[in-house]
């Protein structure tokens, strides 16, 4: 894969030294999961940050015997970072939603390019810090309406991994039970609300594709105050 062209398919590297880049690339090794594979473990050591070439996963954590689905990451983001940065075990496990292509960059030259390049490393803490906003916005929603928790989310994903199609806004037909977790909302009421927006003609859903269309988003993006 070209500098350039890594450069523009991964925010984290956009302001990057083209050098530092290309050192990074060099040691890059290209790994694929199928749906539903664990691509990382909780309690395992960070030994690599993950970039998402093509396809979707979810972070999730076990509360008592169950698990949570925490955040949704799709094609131009990363993982494994945090447990690079603070030397700790993994807190969380991630898992494949659909296959899923990913570059992994060791550790050690992981940090030894953020210690060369002020840019990439100023690029990660403007990234990290707009995860903690997104979590931030989701608790201050914690007592709006289940509707606006849904929408908030679909519009938020939506903007930062949709892909334009003549249908509208593409996403991964994300399953019920991870949109209600992130949501905060029970599985009852995302079930009620998704067949809600299918039937006004905001979303559509092709089972057999896997595929969530937002149809309107500017209208969704105007019901959550973001228009």
């Amino acid at each position: 894969m070209q500098t350039t062209y890594f450069s523009e398919r991964f925010p984290l590297f956009g302001s990057a030294s083209p050098a530092v880049v290309e050192e990074l690339l060099a040691g890059a090794a290209k790994r694929d999961y199928p749906a539903e594979r664990t691509v990382l473990m909780a309690d395992a050591w960070g030994n690599a940050v993950y970039l998402i070439v093509s396809g979707w996963v979810k972070v999730r954590c076990l509360v008592g015997a169950q698990p949570m689905t925490l955040a949704i990451l799709g094609q131009g983001d990363f993982f494994g970072e945090m447990a690079i940065l603070d030397e700790s075990p993994r807190s969380t496990d991630v898992v494949a939603f659909s296959p899923v292509h990913l570059f992994s960059i060791p550790a050690q030259a992981f940090v030894q390019a953020l210690f060369k390049d002020p840019q990439l490393h100023h690029r990660l803490l403007q990234l990290m810090v707009k995860r903690l906003r997104h979590t931030n916005q989701r608790t201050q929603l914690k007592h709006e309406p289940p509707a606006l928790k849904l929408v908030n989310l679909l519009v938020w994903l939506g903007d930062n991994y949709g892909t334009p199609s003549p249908q509208g806004v593409e996403l991964f037909n994300i399953p019920l039970k991870d949109l209600a977790d992130i949501s905060d909302i029970s599985l009852e009421e995302a079930a009620r609300l998704m067949e809600k927006l299918q039937s006004k003609g905001l979303i559509q859903i092709d089972a057999t594709q896997k595929t969530l269309h937002l149809l309107q988003l500017r209208q969704l993006a105007h019901w959550v105050g973001r228009d």
